[in-house]
């Protein structure tokens, strides 16, 4: 089966290259521009799985490297030790913290699995986002992170795999070219009916993954 190409805006219904799909892996990637002695960069891939109000109705629904609750974790069944964060419902499974980009024995420098079965009725769209891990928090507490942002990273995209078949089913390559922004809102996956459809977004701002939660919450 061909995957199909979206340009942003563009919307895709999952069934019509799928019927019966329950479980998306959610991949994504990107060619930081490093310096020489510059910065790390650090992307971080997280989710918020929305209801009708379009906020979290929990914090179990902001789904993130840092989402330290106990019971709200699952060992990954790849690399022992590693954990990923994960919903309440079970349904989305976040990805691990990647902060060199080398994790991955794929293509994509981080994932995340959503069972669509399992998403609670309440919940009626999951957008899936990419920010800059910027000073104080990075690793090394560099405050020249401050000055990242998505205009020094190449080739970014977002990908949906049929977790049964490993077929590609969709690809979205942002091609927008940034000044300032550092943080991506890649894409959603909304219901319509009793299916699910996903939207190429592509929709940046500034202030990292703070002004997402901020947005959301």
């Amino acid at each position: 089966m061909a995957s199909f190409n979206l340009t942003k805006g563009e919307r895709f219904p999952l069934s019509k290259a799928a019927p019966g799909l329950t479980v998306v892996r959610i991949g994504m990637g990107w060619d930081p521009n490093d310096q020489p002695g510059g910065p790390d960069f650090d992307l971080d891939v997280s989710a918020f799985a929305l209801n009708a109000g379009f906020k979290i109705p929990s914090d179990s629904y902001f789904v993130f490297y840092g989402q330290v609750r106990m019971g709200n974790y699952i060992e990954d069944s790849l690399e022992k030790g590693l954990m990923r964060p994960i919903t309440k419902d079970g349904a989305i499974m976040g990805a691990i913290d990647d902060p060199d980009g080398r994790r991955s024995d794929c293509d994509d420098d981080e994932d995340m699995f959503i069972d669509l079965s399992k998403v609670t009725p309440d919940i009626e769209q999951i957008i899936i986002c990419c920010t800059i891990c910027k000073y104080p928090h990075d690793n090394k507490k560099d405050r020249r992170t401050l000055n990242l942002n998505f205009g020094q990273v190449d080739d970014c995209y977002i990908r949906i795999i049929n977790e049964s078949t490993g077929e590609e089913i969709l690809r979205f390559d942002l091609k927008d070219k940034y000044t300032k922004e550092d943080a991506v809102e890649f894409g959603r996956l909304f219901r319509v009916g009793n299916s699910w459809e996903f939207e190429a977004m592509g929709r940046a701002h500034t202030g990292s993954l703070q002004t997402l939660v901020d947005m959301y919450t």
